[in-house]
């Protein structure tokens, strides 16, 4: 997992490398704590994601799940063009279960310019939190 920065009431999570079971072990709980705030406006960014397996598509599922349950919102950035989570969620159907950020929208630019960084990733490229 890369940086978590937050702007205007908005977390934007950079989800880097594989996304897979192993990955997903060590997400889950960093996400159910970003998750678990009512009303919570959350982008993931998912350009960076080399692999995604259906663990990955879990925990996708389960943190929109969350934050609609607590009245948040979450975003994928990253997952409209040709990407590994794009072609997961096109395979699956799921493409309309998430709202997804156009890879051309600046918002997420601007976002990630207004704030510094805040997370770690390992130095091989997988997701970690």
């Amino acid at each position: 997992m890369g940086p978590s920065r937050a702007a205007g009431g908005s977390t934007l999570l950079e989800i880097r490398g594989e996304l897979d079971i192993l990955a997903v072990s060590v997400l889950s709980d960093r996400l159910d704590d970003i998750t678990g705030a009512q009303g919570v406006d959350l982008v993931l960014d998912v350009r960076a994601v080399t692999f995604i397996d259906c663990a990955g598509l879990s925990l996708l599922s389960r943190a929109r799940q969350r934050t609609r349950q607590r009245g948040g919102r979450l975003r994928l950035s990253g997952a409209t063009g040709d990407g590994s989570v794009a072609r997961l969620l096109r395979m699956t159907g799921l493409t309309g279960s998430f709202d997804l950020v156009p890879d051309d929208e600046g918002a997420m630019d601007a976002l990630a310019e207004a704030t510094g960084p805040a997370g770690v990733t390992d130095g091989a490229g997988s997701a970690v939190a």
